[in-house]
């Protein structure tokens, strides 16, 4: 079994390490990360400038290969499957995301977007996030996720397979259980911060007071809310198939 390894919080985050020494007593790894923090990249790739993927070593096995890349996870992704990997991996894994990514803010996460990635590129992958984000204990969020990664490949996931993992920052023994879910509804108020420098010109601070808006039991938000570790099975068609019949009874000329 061979899985890909990567993330948004950079080639050094302690929470790919702490994954990649988990994974590694059940697979075959490589490790290809950004080399700085790429959080809330979202789906951007690299156009205008060349990337650079530099060999690393990783403390607790320096045997590992590691590259870090100067670009985006969804750069690493296609790199490491296009260009660098001697082979095309069973899994890609994205993670241990420092910091929730629930509802709609997968939209914005690099995290999910590096998963997304290799979907796109016909192999199944796994998001995983732990919601602490100051006092993060990755140990148990990375034997669940491995355990997660050998059962989907027993299951034989298909190739368009996208699981979107949140693991609550609870002590493990406080975790309520395991739920699939959907997305929920993730909102923000006084999302901008008006400031000024000290010339006086005004600038704006990306900041946002997270809004309780969800309340569907059946959502991963909800989830999270209960302690539970939630499971969200996503697909990257954002078609609108229940519109397109209708649209096309609209009268729409050239």
């Amino acid at each position: 079994m061979r899985i890909l390894l990567t993330n948004d919080d950079g080639i050094f985050a302690e929470g790919l390490h702490v994954l990649a020494r988990e994974v590694n007593k059940i697979a075959e790894i490589h490790v290809v990360a950004p080399d700085h923090e790429q959080s809330a990249t979202g789906h951007a790739i690299t156009m205008h400038r060349p990337l650079r993927a530099e060999r690393v070593k990783f403390l607790h096995s320096t045997d590992l290969p590691a590259w870090a890349v100067n670009g985006t996870p969804a750069d690493c992704v296609k790199l490491a499957v296009e260009s660098i990997l001697p082979h095309r991996p069973d899994l890609v894994i994205s993670g241990i995301n420092r910091g929730a990514n629930l509802g709609t803010d997968v939209l914005y996460s690099g995290t999910v977007s590096a998963a997304i990635e290799a979907v796109i590129l016909g192999i199944p992958a796994i998001a995983v996030s732990l919601t602490e984000y100051y006092e993060p204990r990755f140990e148990y969020a990375a034997e669940f996720v491995a355990r997660l990664a050998t059962v989907l490949l027993k299951q034989g996931a298909a190739c368009d397979t996208l699981l979107n993992v949140n693991v609550p920052g609870c002590d493990r023994e406080k975790v309520a259980g395991v739920v699939i879910t959907k997305l929920g509804v993730r909102q923000y108020k006084n999302a901008f911060e008006k400031r000024s420098d000290p010339r006086g010109r005004s600038y704006y601070w990306l900041a946002g007071e997270l809004v309780d808006t969800e309340h569907d039991e059946g959502s991963d938000v909800a989830a999270i809310k209960q302690s539970k570790i939630s499971i969200t099975p996503i697909q990257h068609d954002l078609t609108n198939y229940k519109l397109i019949e209708g649209l096309k009874e609209w009268s729409i000329e050239l």
